[in-house]
């Protein structure tokens, strides 16, 4: 089978470990960055072309790219769709889940638990929406980023008006967002594919740091997840429309709370907390997904 993997480069671990397993499974493989396609179109049909090499009889083409990207890669992402290859993840999935108050108001509405949320741009509004989650401490979130960049810690009302301020004035829209003391550093991440969670883990924060994420230095451990929490995952995962999908959550003396949902989750961690291939499971579900698409 002919896999394009999207991605901005060949040396992350998780696209690095997806093409070497695709390799390995006898598949051929090329690598391609989405910023460095020319996307054509016209009377002749839809094109794109890479490094001037046309992209063509593509069976499967999987996505790496992250919240960071924009129209750009979205369009390299549809074309390959619209030429008729088999896409994980599709571009309108990715446009969902990067935008986070887009996101969180999907699972809102299909009544899947997220963490109290308010996004306002009215300084005068700043102490209602505070109390409307809960009251300070609260986490303050841009609408886009990825890896724990940007999310901060408001311990007073001051804080919450100092910080939004700075940041409206670069043009940035902030989520309030609910600061869920008893989860005390750590949360879970799942990965799912299909209608599956493959492998889960919880994440914890290093010493004095409340963002559990791995590039911010967290850890993870195995843990075991309730057949709820798994339904839950694979539920969030379906409403953005994603065949792959990291589901990260707080655990609450409720129940869980979706805090984000990653179209292009990284796995290094789960794979050695875990001691499951990740990758070979993608390539697996991937490459058995497109096979029924050709024949479709």
């Amino acid at each position: 089978m002919k896999i394009i993997i999207l991605s901005r480069k060949k040396t992350f671990y998780s696209t690095k470990k997806i093409i070497t397993t695709a390799k390995q499974k006898g598949h051929k493989v090329i690598f391609v960055d989405p910023m460095k396609c020319n996307v054509v179109l016209g009377k002749k049909g839809l094109a794109i072309y890479y490094k001037s090499r046309k992209m063509a009889n593509v069976d499967l083409v999987l996505t790496r790219i992250g919240v960071t990207f924009k129209d750009y890669g979205l369009s390299v992402v549809r074309q390959f769709e619209m030429m008729g290859s088999k896409v994980i993840n599709i571009s309108r999935g990715i446009h969902k889940s990067k935008d986070k108050m887009r996101c969180l108001q999907l699972l809102a509405m299909e009544n899947i638990p997220v963490p109290r949320t308010v996004i306002t741009r009215e300084l005068k509004n700043l102490v209602k929406a505070v109390e409307m989650v809960g009251g300070v401490p609260v986490i303050l979130k841009p609408l886009y980023g990825s890896q724990g960049i940007g999310v901060i810690l408001a311990e007073s009302i001051e804080a919450v008006e100092s910080i939004i301020e700075t940041l409206w004035g670069l043009e940035q829209n902030i989520l309030i967002q609910q600061y869920v003391s008893e989860s005390k550093g750590k949360d879970i991440r799942t990965f799912v594919i299909g209608d599956q969670v493959v492998a889960s883990m919880r994440r914890i924060a290093k010493p004095n740091e409340f963002r559990s994420n791995i590039h911010r230095g967290g850890s993870g451990e195995k843990v075991e997840l309730s057949e709820y929490i798994r339904k839950i995952a694979v539920n969030a995962a379906k409403v953005m429309e994603l065949e792959i999908a990291g589901i990260d959550m707080l655990e609450t003396s409720d129940g869980p709370l979706i805090m984000e949902v990653n179209s292009s989750p990284g796995f290094e961690e789960l794979e050695k907390v875990t001691g499951i291939s990740i990758a070979e499971k993608i390539v697996d579900y991937a490459v058995s997904a497109a096979e029924k698409h050709l024949y479709v």
